[in-house]
């Protein structure tokens, strides 16, 4: 895991949730953390990672993740032992 991807994880678990984090950043950050991504139907993406999957969604035309997202990212971290 490179800076960037230590980063995006602090974001992620940085308190107040925040709510500008981008989705192809934590994208990135599942990627190197060796999940597999799968594209769902319209916008959501499947995630598996150390045997937990999550389904998201992906928000248009919106960059930034919204706070919900954010929590749902933290929870499949904290789930994978990922901190």
């Amino acid at each position: 895991m490179n800076k960037r991807h230590r980063k995006t994880l602090d974001a992620i678990f940085e308190t107040p949730v925040r709510s500008d984090i981008e989705w192809k950043d934590i994208e990135t950050l599942f990627k190197a953390l060796g999940a597999e991504i799968s594209e769902g139907r319209g916008s959501r993406v499947r995630v598996a990672l150390k045997g937990v999957r999550a389904v998201f969604h992906r928000l248009h035309p919106e960059k930034e993740t919204d706070k919900g997202a954010v929590k749902s990212v933290r929870r499949l971290l904290k789930e994978t032992g990922v901190k």
